[in-house]
């Protein structure tokens, strides 16, 4: 294989291939063997039939494509092996050139990681947020806790009140026609959590068990289903059953019950300590996020879309896996909000551009000021970990695999990063 390279414009690298004439013989020789079997011609057995057959039939290049998938990634591969010094961000546009049964001469173009001009970043100025607890958040914290202790129980004497768990059946219309996933029987809705079509659980407040009830609302106009969007629904509803919360009495007891200590003094002292430890962590984040952002701002770089957009889709995805361990389905968060996937990534688009911009403009500092991590500094930090998690080192490391131990590596080096820029500027 041999190759030319020509840097263009707007960081990108067009790499001109031409690959040996055995490799490619020998590509198209391997797409004719994983394919053979599904050619069926007269006077040969399945699987039997010979390449040069197959190809005076569909044509010369009846395997290329399968050729290509092959032997592209193994060419491009070996280039930016060679290219070590070019981080691409971005999968390559391949153009054909030329190509024949003894021939393949190929394109590869690619956007690179762009070039950061990092401005001032020692002897700038920052405050940090000082760290203060209340009684009231000590007292939020209180009433998860008893909240979380509280038991579901029937109520028969009451009608619904907001904040009650219901069951009811219900079944929607448009005009009078009945619409798909507008019915349903015996099914759970707490009300005030928002998960109904807005206006429909205020309706079910002040209903008694068995009562039936015409519920009218109006599909948001940006609704998932675009045949019902903006359109006034009809939901007949009948009421099985209502639950609410009561929780245990806030005393020593209760402690006891929920913690190690023994007095409500004890345990509001370590929720006091905990929150300030929390705060004291949320400010240090906030102190390092202020820090790189002024960095950033007084830096130049020139950021691709591919980049914006995989980040985004990242950030999707994370959105989408924290719905699923909340048991909740993409597609049904989807119809019920009337939004798309597309319209998330839209709405996390300056989040992703901003947090590249920011990954960049550390890679540059790190890169300029030459911070490096020794495997002691990492074996320190697993050490670190292992303690937290009641382990010892040695079966904590059984854990780690390469891949881990370098993301435990990328956290020291930034650690010691934000260490240095707090250290070579002025906090307040």
């Amino acid at each position: 294989m041999s190759y030319t390279k020509e840097m263009l414009e707007k960081n990108r690298v067009k790499f001109t291939v031409e690959v040996d004439e055995a490799d490619w013989k020998a590509a198209i020789e391997e797409a004719y063997n994983k394919n053979k079997s599904k050619f069926q011609i007269g006077g040969f057995r399945k699987g039997k039939v010979p390449r040069k057959v197959i190809e005076a039939q569909y044509g010369v290049g009846v395997f290329f494509d399968d050729a290509l998938d092959t032997i592209l990634p193994k060419t491009y591969g070996a280039i930016l092996d060679e290219e070590k010094e070019l981080f691409p961000v971005d999968m390559p546009k391949i153009d054909i050139i030329a190509i024949s049964d003894s021939t393949l001469k190929y394109s590869a173009t690619v956007q690179l990681k762009p070039d950061v001009v990092l401005g001032q970043y020692t002897g700038l100025e920052f405050k940090k947020d000082k760290v203060k607890v209340t009684k009231e958040e000590i007292q939020k914290e209180i009433d998860k806790a008893l909240d979380a202790a509280g038991a579901w129980e029937s109520v028969t004497d009451r009608p619904v009140q907001n904040g009650d768990k219901t069951v009811i059946d219900y079944s929607g219309s448009v005009d009078g026609v009945k619409f798909e996933g507008g019915t349903a029987e015996k099914q759970p809705l707490e009300i005030g959590s928002g998960m109904f079509i807005p206006g429909f659980e205020e309706q079910v407040i002040g209903m008694n068990i068995g009562d039936e009830k015409d519920i009218v609302v109006t599909f948001p106009e940006n609704y998932g289903a675009t045949e019902l969007a903006g359109k006034e629904a009809v939901f007949k509803v009948k009421l099985h059953e209502i639950t609410v919360k009561t929780t245990p009495a806030y005393d020593d007891e209760f402690v006891k019950d929920v913690s190690e200590f023994d007095t409500v003094a004890q345990y509001e002292a370590d929720i006091k300590k905990n929150l300030k430890e929390s705060k004291e962590k949320d400010a240090e984040m906030k102190l390092e996020n202020d820090i790189i952002e002024k960095i950033a701002s007084l830096s130049e770089v020139d950021i691709p879309k591919c980049m914006i957009d995989q980040q985004a889709e990242e950030m999707v995805q994370e959105f989408e896996y924290r719905l699923m361990y909340q048991g909740l389905n993409k597609d049904d968060y989807y119809k019920f909000t009337g939004t798309t996937k597309e319209e998330l990534m839209e709405k996390y688009s300056d989040t992703a551009k901003k947090n590249v911009l920011f990954r960049l403009v550390l890679e540059a500092i790190l890169k300029e000021v030459k911070i490096v991590v020794s495997d002691e500094e990492v074996n320190e930090q697993i050490a670190d970990m292992a303690n937290k998690a009641g382990k010892s080192v040695e079966e904590y490391s059984k854990l780690i695999n390469e891949e881990y131990r370098n993301y435990i590596r990328n956290d020291v080096i930034t650690t010691k990063l934000f260490t240095y820029l707090k250290n070579n500027n002025t906090i307040k």
